[in-house]
C-alpha cells in the first residue's frame, strides 16, 4: 500500500500562486510515476501533471496549464511538488495527487491507470 497525502491548498485571486505538495508514505518501485488530477464540481476529474519518480525527471501537462504550473520531485522526502501560478477562476477544483506503477506515456493524465490517491485539497481561485 502507498499512502499518499497533499497539502498547500487556499484561496487566492486570480493571477496568484500556490504550492500544493504530494507526500507518500513510500514508492513500490522506481518506475513509479505520480500525478496532480483535479475535479470540480459537476466536472470529471481530469489530469493536470505527472511525472516519473525514478531516472531523469519527465514531466507532463495538460494544455490549460503548460507555462502556468510546474511539477517536481524531491525523491529524498517522498514528496512531489505542484507549483501554481497566474491561477484563473477555472483552476478552481479539489486537487488530488496519485501514484502508480509504470503507466504508458500517452496515459499519464489518465486518471484510471493510477492507483493509489490521497484525499486532496481544496484550490479557489477569485476573479
Amino acid at each position: 500500500q502507498v499512502q499518499l497525502e497533499e497539502s498547500g491548498g487556499g484561496s487566492v485571486q486570480a493571477g496568484g500562486s500556490l504550492r500544493l505538495s504530494c507526500v507518500a508514505s513510500r514508492y513500490t518501485s522506481g518506475r513509479n510515476y505520480v500525478g496532480w488530477f483535479r475535479q470540480a464540481p459537476g466536472k470529471e476529474r481530469e489530469g493536470v501533471a505527472a511525472i516519473n519518480i525514478g531516472g531523469i525527471a519527465t514531466t507532463y501537462y495538460t494544455d490549460s496549464v503548460k507555462g502556468r504550473f510546474t511539477i517536481s520531485r524531491d525523491n529524498a522526502k517522498n514528496t512531489v511538488y505542484l507549483q501554481m501560478n497566474s491561477l484563473k477562476p477555472e483552476d478552481t477544483a479539489m486537487y488530488y495527487c496519485a501514484a502508480s506503477g509504470s503507466v504508458w506515456y500517452y496515459r499519464l493524465l489518465a486518471p484510471d491507470d493510477y492507483t493509489y490517491w490521497g484525499r486532496g485539497t481544496q484550490v479557489t481561485v477569485s476573479s
